[in-house]
């Protein structure tokens, strides 16, 4: 073969493998890893994160975090690997470690997880849900991300019947992630209402009071008034699992700074 002809026999290869009918480059941004799904230009996790602990990250287990940050990662890997889930909602116990604190700085890492069986990490601050994402080579999702992904989901109005439908008054906790089978969005993201409210990367003026529910529904926003001192507010979306009708797509609340936490505040990742 004369070299021209292997040249255009490896373009024409690289062609082909790129196009629609292939599904495009392998890991190129027009191709989500396992745990995530395609919402127009961005990889949302499928999943609530989790929060795990991974024992010797740099030794023994460095296979087991390639497999976390590749997004191929199940939940029986992280059990045999002897991972531990860090602040499961509501119960918050283990809590996070000295190592891994509310300001992000972290001197020991954690990872975010997508994967479906387990509670949603709560207790978290913004700062440790953005470093928990950045240790899976991922991050927060931006509010506009986190709104197109979350097209379709169920408001919390049409109730929480305890079973499939989105977690938001039955409970009194959270539930497994994924384990509710009709809440979940146009794009195949789960539980992106109720069960924990979820941090988005963007920060606002720290809100001072609520203006109630969106025209159109009940979803609540909080974005009246800016603080004029102390932290900024940073967003939380969807709603929690004791929000009833209040939850919803729309839910917005920038009545928090980044350094707080609670039993229902948790967060996703996006690539």
């Amino acid at each position: 073969m004369k070299p021209h002809d292997a040249v255009g026999t490896l373009l024409a290869a690289l062609l082909f493998a790129a196009s629609p009918a292939y599904g495009g480059w392998p890991g190129d941004p027009g191709k989500c890893k396992p745990d995530a799904v395609k919402a127009g230009s961005v990889c949302m996790d499928k999943y609530e994160a989790s929060v795990w602990s991974v024992p010797n990250p740099t030794t023994t287990n460095k296979k087991l975090v390639a497999k976390i940050q590749n997004g191929v990662v199940k939940l029986a890997d992280l059990t045999a690997g002897g991972a531990t889930q860090i602040s499961p909602s509501r119960s918050c116990s283990p809590s996070f470690p000295g190592t891994f604190p509310a300001n992000g700085q972290w001197t020991a890492p954690l990872y975010a997880v997508s994967v479906a069986g387990v509670h949603p990490t709560a207790c978290v601050t913004w700062f440790q849900a953005q470093q928990a994402c950045g240790n899976s080579r991922k991050r927060l999702p931006s509010n506009g991300e986190w709104q197109l992904a979350a097209s379709g989901t169920p408001e919390g109005a049409a109730g929480d019947d305890g079973s499939t439908q989105c977690n938001t008054t039955t409970a009194h906790d959270a539930t497994n992630a994924g384990s509710r089978s009709g809440c979940i969005s146009n794009y195949g993201a789960f539980d992106m209402v109720g069960n924990v409210d979820e941090w988005v990367a963007d920060w606002v003026p720290r809100a001072t009071g609520c203006t109630g529910s969106w025209s159109g529904s009940s979803d609540y926003q909080c974005l009246a008034g800016a603080a004029t001192t102390g932290e900024p507010g940073a967003l939380l979306r969807g709603g929690g699992f004791a929000d009833s009708t209040s939850a919803g797509p729309f839910t917005v609340i920038g009545g928090f700074s980044p350094s707080h936490s609670d039993t229902a505040s948790g967060f996703r990742c996006a690539r």
